[in-house]
């Protein structure tokens, strides 16, 4: 996925089109994400001020979020469900596994919605049902 650079007047304009809706806060947040991919530390200051919120506030929301990321994401995301469901069928042994493989590309996920096929994982965007590590590689970029 290509994201474009991070810049103030390009995350102001995007505000812009955000500023009349309910709950600005996480949607303005998710849009600068999938705009530049990620939420640059500046953005946090432009946020709360834009929709006069305070810092903690926008903070809050960027930090309960799991998918939300201050960070610019690697070639692959991945992710490894730890709900209830996928972690009675060994999702934390797998993440386990998939960490040693990969490293800093896992994440923790909290359900994908495929409960039925856990333990389930998502690679670059893709859910992978009964998800095994030989499964994530094949799917990986």
């Amino acid at each position: 996925m290509t994201y474009a650079p991070w810049s103030k007047e390009a995350a102001l304009t995007l505000l812009a089109t955000l500023r009349d809706e309910e709950g600005p806060v996480l949607m303005a947040l998710q849009a600068l994400q999938e705009k530049f991919g990620y939420v640059d530390k500046e953005a946090v200051g432009l946020v709360a001020q834009f929709f006069n919120k305070s810092r903690a506030d926008v903070h809050g929301v960027l930090t309960f979020y799991h998918d939300l990321r201050t960070t610019f994401p690697g070639a692959n995301q991945i992710s490894v469900c730890v709900a209830e469901a996928c972690q009675a069928v060994g999702s934390r042994q797998l993440e386990k596994d998939v960490k040693t493989k990969f490293g800093a590309e896992v994440h923790d996920g909290y359900c994908f919605g495929n409960c039925a096929l856990g333990p389930c994982a998502m690679v670059n965007g893709a859910i992978i049902g009964r998800a095994t590590v030989e499964k994530i590689a094949k799917v990986r970029v």
